[in-house]
């Protein structure tokens, strides 16, 4: 069977700009044409672009899988003893990592010292402790909450208009280059997501690519994260943690 390329976009979760950017590159090269011209995947094509997925979730550069995937000698139960022996370290790693803490839900039980008027003001219907107990429970013994809370804790209500405003323009940027198509591995998704650890960063905890690289399989694995993400533009939560895996490659 055929797929077009906006059907393997929505089948793969990707942007139609990643398929493209795939074929320049050599990496995902349709096996054929339409008449017209247009791309038409196989399902051996939808085989190789769920391969090169899962590396790409395991933190490989393109470079990188496509030596793996074009290597004669490697076969399928080959991959996929590989990748069971690589999210076998991550997830070992994610369980030592020290977890961390993130503006909605890891923002909770902070001490705001806010009067009720001024924090309806900042917040809104918004309740940064209606998680409080959950987030102590999952991260209270950790240096990144203990942080946060202590900066929180001094936190004006200047300051909170500050990470609102600067929250919501970083958030129009992210979904407006989503919307254009761009690659979420390249380097305007890339600044964005660096610019996403800097603002954790700056207000609330020190912020590593390991903490940010976790907090993106968070967004994934928690439907809660996921549906605010999702809820801002569809796609965004794969779309940003792509692009904040894609970053710590890069930068780390």
């Amino acid at each position: 069977m055929a797929y077009g390329v906006g059907q393997v976009a929505r089948l793969a979760g990707v942007t139609v700009r990643t398929l493209h950017h795939y074929d320049e590159i050599g990496l995902l090269s349709p096996s054929g044409r339409s008449a017209a011209g247009y791309r038409r995947y196989s399902d051996a094509d939808l085989e190789r672009l769920q391969l090169i997925r899962y590396y790409r979730e395991l933190g490989f550069p393109l470079e990188e899988i496509a030596v793996i995937l074009d290597d004669p000698a490697s076969d399928p139960g080959a991959h996929l003893r590989r990748q069971h022996e690589l999210l076998t370290v991550r997830i070992r790693r994610l369980q030592e990592m020290v977890a961390a803490i993130e503006f909605a839900m890891e923002a909770s039980k902070l001490d705001i010292r806010l009067t009720p008027q001024e924090r309806f003001e900042v917040f809104g219907d918004f309740d940064p402790e209606a998680h409080a107990e959950e987030a102590e429970q999952r991260w209270g013994g950790t240096d990144a909450y203990r942080e946060s809370n202590r900066r929180a804790s001094r936190h004006t209500k200047e300051d909170w208009q500050r990470i609102k405003a600067e929250n919501e323009d970083w958030g129009r940027r992210i979904v407006a280059l989503l919307a254009s198509g761009a690659p979420a591995d390249g380097p305007q998704a890339r600044d964005l997501a660096e610019e996403h650890r800097q603002l954790i960063s700056r207000w609330f905890y020190e912020c590593s690519y390991e903490i940010h690289t976790g907090l993106a399989d968070m967004y994934l694995a928690d439907e809660r994260f996921t549906a605010h993400y999702e809820a801002m533009a569809p796609g965004l939560a794969a779309y940003l943690a792509e692009a904040i895996h894609a970053n710590a490659i890069t930068r780390a």
